[in-house]
């Protein structure tokens, strides 16, 4: 019998929360024997919001988001080599735009069964839950949304690969 995670997908942002995550996707994987995908979204939308408010002239839009690629490729290196180390294959991507909508446009193109991420930020009010990316991406996914908590616990199950 075929398992109905075939493709799983962690979303990374830089979090402690999201490098947990990664964590239990990597068990995940190598348990269903599933193949393992991580995506890391540079938010452009916000910066160009910023750029729009005057908050940043066009060249510290341009500077900030060269770092913010940086930092992409910084996560997603460590999160290969959490899955190397536990010799679970991962193909990584990083993207630019919105949050929401990146998420959704990959989870369709790599035909993705299972999205993982890390826990969700506390909800300080409706204005925050209105813009929370990661949440209306979650809330819009076609494919089944598992949210990653219990830091310890999973960080244990992790360490258990051999």
């Amino acid at each position: 019998m075929e398992s109905p995670i075939q493709k799983i997908m962690v979303y990374i942002d830089g979090t402690e929360q999201s490098i947990t995550a990664a964590q239990y996707a990597i068990y995940l994987a190598r348990f269903m024997r599933a193949d393992l995908f991580a995506c890391y979204i540079i938010n452009t939308k916000a910066l160009d919001d910023l750029l729009k408010a005057s908050i940043f002239l066009k060249e510290e839009q341009l500077e900030y988001e060269h770092d913010l690629e940086e930092d992409a490729q910084r996560y997603l290196n460590h999160v290969r080599e959490m899955a190397d180390a536990k010799g679970v294959h991962i193909e990584t991507k990083s993207v630019t735009g919105s949050v929401h909508q990146e998420i959704l446009t990959t989870v369709t193109d790599e035909e993705i069964d299972l999205l993982v991420i890390g826990e969700l930020s506390r909800i300080r009010s409706r204005r925050d839950e209105f813009y929370n990316e990661t949440e209306r991406a979650m809330r819009s996914v076609s494919c089944s949304v598992l949210i990653v908590k219990d830091e310890d616990r999973v960080y244990d199950l992790f360490e258990s690969l051999v």
